[in-house]
C-alpha cells in the first residue's frame, strides 16, 4: 500500500483554498455503519441535546453496507436491550446449526464443533442482513435527533490552524460535486460544505480514505504490526424450500483455496429461503495469476454448495475488503479532535469470522468519552479514555484468543496453521490466561507478499456456467453500481508508467485479476503490441482491494461523488 507519508503529501498537495459555507456540530460521524451509528445513537441516549450528524457515501443508508453476516448481539443489546421484542427489527433469525467442513474437491469431511473453542460457537447469535440492520438502527438514530446525510461523500479534512488547538481535526468537507474528468470545474460545481465538530468520528470501514489521512497525520500506526486484509465476496440466493435449512451457520476452509492459502467459504441460511454465501480470500496470497473471483467462482461448484444452491436464483453480489490482523494490528484510534471507530481500527475476530459487534462496541464506547469531554467543556483534544478502553476493554477481550490465527495462516495456512497451532493457542487463551506462544507479529503488507511472475505459473479457470458461476461484468450488473462517466475519476495512480513499465512485465498486471468488479484492464493493438493500461472507473463497488494489493503501491483510492458505487439491497 502507498506509503502513509506519500499518501498524505499527495492530498495537501492537491488541496486549494476555497470558501465553503460550514456547519456546526458537537459530534460529526463519517459512515452510517454499524459503527457509526451506534456512536450517535449512544450520544443522543446520554444527552439528547448533544447535536450529531452522520455523513454517508452511499445513496442511501445500507447501500454501501455488505457484511457475511452471523451477528452477535451484545452491541445491539447494549443500544436496544428490547431489540427481540420489537416487530420491525430484521434480527429475527437465530442460529439453531453449527456446521464445519474441511473441502476437498469432490467432498468433504466433517470438522466437530467439540473441538472449536466455546467463544467460537455461534448459539445465540442471529443470521442477518447488515444492510436491514442499518437501516432499522437508522431509523432509530433520526428518531432521537440525529441528522443524518445520505450522499455525502467527504473528500477531505479540515484541521485547526491557529490557537491552542492548531493541528487537531476541526472538521471535514462533505459534498464536492462537478469536478470533471480532466480534473478542472464543470457548469454544475458545487463546493461542497464544511462540518465542524467538536469531535469528528471516522467510521468508513476497512482501508477509508480519510482514516489513511488521519493515520499518516497523527502516526497511528507507529507502534503497531502491518494490517492483514481478506477479499470477501458474498451473493444472496433463493433457494427451494427443501435445500433450505434456516439457522444453520456454515463454514468450510480448504478447496478451493488450498491448505496454504488462508480463507474459507460461508452459506448462512436466513429466512424467505435466502442463503447468504460467501468466500474470503486472504489478500496475502504469492501467485500473481491468483483470481480471487473466480476462486468463488469454483467454490460454489463444491458438491456441498451445489446442493444448498443448485435450482435457485441469484439475487444479489458483492464484494469488499475485511480487516483480520487482530489485535497487534490496532492502529491508536483517538488523536486531536478525533477517532476511528469500528473497522477503521480493525476490530474483526478472523477466527469467528464477526466484527459487527465490536465495531458498535466501539462507537458506544468513543461515544461515552466524547459525552463525557463535552460534559466538561473540553473539545478537540484526544479522548484518551477511549483509546484506553478499546485497548484494554472487553474488545480486546474478544480478540486476545484468536490473536495469532491470522499470522499462523499466511505462514502454515489454514489447516496447520489457524486450525493446528491457532487452535491449541485459541483453546489454552480460552481456558488460562495464556496461550502456548507470544503474540505472533505479521511480517509484511498484503502487497508486499506478492512475487513475480516468472516464479509461476498461470491458473486455468474453468469456465462461468452462467448458472452456478458467472462472468464479473455480469455480476457487478446485480450490484447496481453507478458512477456519473462525466466526474473526475476516483481511481488515481500516483505514477500512469508504472502498470505498463513495471506491474505486466514483472508481475504480469495482477491488478487485471484482483479486482472483483473488472475496473483494470490491459489493453493492446490485435498482435499484442503496444499495451495500455484502462481504468474503468465507473465499475468500481468500492471494495478497496487495488489501495491494498497493488506490488508497487501506485493506486490510490478517493471518493467519488456522493451517492456512487453500489446500490446494495439485503447484503
Amino acid at each position: 500500500m502507498q506509503g502513509p507519508g506519500k499518501y498524505f503529501e499527495s492530498r495537501v498537495m492537491a488541496e486549494e483554498i476555497i470558501e465553503r459555507e460550514s456547519m456546526e456540530y458537537d459530534v460529526v460521524v463519517v459512515g452510517a455503519g454499524p459503527a457509526g451509528l451506534s456512536a450517535a445513537i449512544r450520544l443522543k441516549q446520554i444527552d439528547p441535546e448533544i447535536s450529531v450528524v452522520v455523513l454517508e457515501k452511499g445513496s442511501e443508508v445500507g447501500a454501501h453496507t455488505l457484511s457475511g453476516a452471523v451477528l452477535d448481539p451484545v452491541g445491539l443489546e447494549r443500544l436496544f436491550p428490547d431489540f427481540r421484542e420489537d416487530a420491525d427489527c430484521p434480527v429475527t433469525v437465530e442460529v439453531t446449526k453449527d456446521r464445519f467442513q474441511l473441502f476437498g474437491v469432490e467432498g468433504s469431511l466433517p470438522i466437530p464443533t467439540l473441538v472449536m473453542p466455546p467463544f467460537m460457537h455461534n448459539h445465540g447469535n442471529y443470521i442477518v442482513s447488515m444492510g436491514n440492520v442499518v437501516r432499522w438502527m437508522n431509523d432509530k438514530a433520526e428518531a432521537l435527533g440525529v441528522e443524518v446525510f445520505p450522499g455525502f461523500s467527504c473528500s477531505e479534512m479540515v484541521f485547526h490552524k491557529d490557537g491552542p488547538k492548531a493541528g487537531s481535526l476541526k472538521g471535514v468537507v462533505a459534498g464536492v460535486f462537478g469536478i470533471g474528468r480532466d480534473g478542472e470545474k464543470t457548469d454544475a460545481y458545487e463546493p461542497g460544505m464544511e462540518l465542524h465538530g467538536k469531535y469528528v468520528f471516522l467510521a468508513e470501514g476497512a482501508r477509508g480514505s480519510l482514516t489513511k489521512v488521519a493515520t499518516a497525520k497523527y502516526a497511528l500506526d507507529a507502534d503497531c504490526e502491518p494490517q492483514k486484509f481478506g477479499l470477501g465476496f458474498k451473493e444472496v440466493w433463493e433457494v427451494p424450500s427443501e435445500q433450505h435449512q434456516e439457522g444453520l451457520a456454515f463454514h468450510s476452509v480448504g478447496y478451493p483455496l488450498g491448505m496454504k492459502q488462508g480463507g474459507g467459504g460461508f452459506a448462512y441460511h436466513a429466512d424467505n429461503n435466502q442463503v447468504y454465501l460467501g468466500l474470503i480470500v486472504d489478500l496475502n496470497y504469492k501467485n500473481p495469476y491468483m483470481y480471487p473471483y473466480m476462486e468463488f467462482q469454483k467454490y460454489k461448484h463444491h458438491p456441498d454448495i451445489l446442493a444448498m444452491i443448485q435450482g435457485g436464483k441469484r439475487i444479489s453480489y458483492g464484494a469488499r475488503v475485511v480487516t483480520k490482523g487482530g489485535p497487534q494490528s490496532m492502529v491508536k484510534a483517538a488523536f486531536p479532535g478525533g477517532a476511528l471507530i469500528g473497522c477503521s481500527v480493525g476490530l474483526v475476530n478472523l477466527a469467528r469470522i464477526k466484527g459487527n459487534h465490536n465495531a458498535m462496541l466501539s462507537g458506544i464506547m468513543a461515544a461515552n468519552a466524547a459525552a463525557e469531554a463535552l460534559k466538561a467543556g473540553r473539545s478537540s483534544d484526544t479522548l484518551e479514555d477511549y483509546d484506553h478502553e478499546l485497548h484494554h476493554g472487553e474488545i480486546m477481550d474478544d480478540l486476545v484468543p484468536q490473536q495469532n490465527v491470522a499470522v499462523l495462516n499466511g505462514r502454515f495456512g489454514p489447516f496447520l496453521g489457524g486450525m493446528g497451532l491457532g487452535g491449541v493457542d485459541m483453546w489454552m487463551r480460552s481456558v488460562l490466561p495464556f496461550g502456548i506462544m507470544k503474540r505472533l507479529k505479521h511480517r509484511k503488507e498484503d502487497a508486499d507478499c506478492l512475487e513475480q511472475a516468472s516464479k509461476h505459473k498461470p491458473i486455468d479457470y474453468p469456465k462461468p456456467d452462467g448458472v452456478i458461476s458467472f462472468d464479473r461484468l455480469t455480476s457487478v450488473s446485480f450490484t447496481n453500481t453507478y458512477h456519473g462517466e462525466e466526474q473526475v475519476p476516483h481511481l488515481k495512480l500516483i505514477d500512469p508508467d508504472v502498470p505498463i513499465a513495471i506491474n505486466l512485465p514483472q508481475f504480469a498486471e495482477p491488478a487485471v485479476r484482483y479486482c472483483p468488479a473488472g475496473v483494470y484492464e490491459v489493453v493492446t493493438e490485435d498482435d499484442g503490441s503496444d499495451p495500455k493500461f484502462v481504468i474503468n472507473a465507473q465499475n468500481c463497488i468500492h471494495c478497496k482491494t487495488c489501495d491494498l494489493k497493488d506490488p508497487s503501491k501506485n493506486i490510490m483510492w478517493m471518493v467519488p461523488e456522493g451517492g456512487g458505487g453500489p446500490n446494495y439491497s439485503g447484503m
